[in-house]
């Protein structure tokens, strides 16, 4: 049986503006039906490597493979089966929101019949059957969004870059944005994801890269990410200052706070090492009142491996 073609593939692919290199020789490999989401600073190259990969863009150097056709000899083809929704919206104010539908249903060429039940499909999935025939001007922020990326989905792209899909959104908004990506995988598509919000990556993403100063640093998924940054520790706090100190005593590397009478122990974060904590504890009768986990969060992957002067330096995008 023959292993279909990634959806996104790109080896070596480098970019430079002048002498500003933005993008240095990065490699791609992204499974069809997948969400992988491009984390970095502002000014990593995150929008370049999308123009690139978009045909919006010409690179330097590298090979490019989107929805298996040369992104160079058959950009044509490649546009054909890929969409992009960018930071900022392309809703016509002037337009409904069905009139905007069937505008874009009118340059896929759908004809009168098919345009019409394209933008009507796309209005039932999108939640905006009520506002169908209101200005687009009126719509709320998550509306016009939503709007924004239905008008993407009208020619069923295979493929979709979706930069900073949900800035300015509120949290209900967010996660009704997140709902209809997922939707969208389910059914297939694959997406292409740049966000600032490093909790949309944890929760979208099946692979995430870390770009910064125009190289991949990381890449995995977000649990594995996680486990490369020291830092978990379990926090116990107790409800007599006896515990407190007969816990401290037969524990290594211990912070203490005295005001809540708590400890902070380092630990792998293993289901085991918890165990064994516990068991050693029970062993000398010290009660623990209260225990929580904490683990290393993207936010701390993000700020371990990226270099805090990167947006400041150039204008890579």
């Amino acid at each position: 049986m023959t292993t279909p073609p990634a959806a996104i593939k790109a080896t070596g692919l480098r970019k430079a503006y002048g002498d500003k290199v933005v993008l240095d020789g990065i490699d791609l490999d992204i499974p069809a039906g997948t969400i992988f989401s491009l984390l970095g600073p502002n000014g990593a190259g995150k929008t370049t490597t999308v123009e690139i990969l978009a045909t919006l863009t010409d690179a330097d150097a590298g090979h490019v493979h989107v929805a298996g056709h040369d992104i160079t000899r058959n950009a044509a083809e490649v546009r054909a089966a890929i969409s992009v929704t960018g930071q900022f919206s392309a809703v016509d104010n002037l337009l409904t929101g069905r009139e905007n539908l069937i505008m874009m249903a009118d340059l896929y060429h759908l004809g009168r019949s098919g345009g019409r039940a394209r933008a009507a499909e796309l209005l039932e999935q999108f939640d905006l059957v009520g506002a169908a025939d209101k200005g687009a001007l009126t719509y709320s922020g998550g509306m016009r969004r939503r709007l924004d990326l239905a008008m993407t989905l009208v020619g069923r792209p295979r493929i979709i870059f979706l930069d900073e899909p949900t800035t300015g959104l509120d949290p209900r908004s967010r996660h009704a944005m997140w709902g209809i990506i997922r939707g969208l995988v389910a059914e297939g598509v694959t997406v292409f994801l740049t966000t600032q919000y490093l909790e949309e990556a944890d929760q979208l993403a099946d692979r995430i890269a870390v770009l910064d100063h125009g190289s991949l640093v990381a890449e995995g998924t977000a649990e594995e990410l996680k486990r490369r940054v020291p830092g978990s520790y379990i926090r116990l706090r107790f409800a007599e200052t006896g515990h407190l100190e007969a816990a401290a005593r037969m524990l290594d590397n211990v912070s203490r706070d005295e005001k809540s009478l708590a400890l902070r122990v380092p630990t792998d974060g293993s289901v085991r090492s918890l165990r064994t904590l516990l068991d050693r504890l029970d062993d000398v009768s010290v009660e623990v009142d209260e225990l929580t986990v904490h683990s290393p969060d993207l936010d701390d992957v993000f700020l371990a491996l990226t270099d805090p002067s990167s947006a400041q330096k150039g204008s890579a995008r």
